[in-house]
């Protein structure tokens, strides 16, 4: 008997809500907090409130890194290795 592997590729749950989160809504730190990551999402407010919003670039750039990398490496990335920035 072979073990046999499906050849449905490697699907990330939380890369694209993530990636659409820190695009439309980063200067809330929604994105991090969606991803767990509670510390960085608070940190996150705090620079958007003292620098009136321009470090909101933040979250924008990293939502679209998160499209563009590969879903196994965003959940190796951001979901099991626990990376909470860039």
């Amino acid at each position: 008997m072979q073990n046999q592997q499906s050849n449905v590729p490697y699907r990330s749950e939380k890369k694209i809500p993530a990636a659409i989160l820190g695009i439309l809504v980063g200067w809330l730190a929604l994105n991090k907090f969606y991803l767990g990551y509670t510390k960085e999402g608070i940190i996150q407010l705090v620079l958007n409130v003292v620098t009136f919003g321009a470090a909101s670039v933040i979250p924008f750039i990293e939502g679209i890194l998160y499209l563009f990398m590969s879903d196994k490496q965003f959940d190796d990335t951001y979901v099991y290795g626990k990376k909470g920035w860039l």
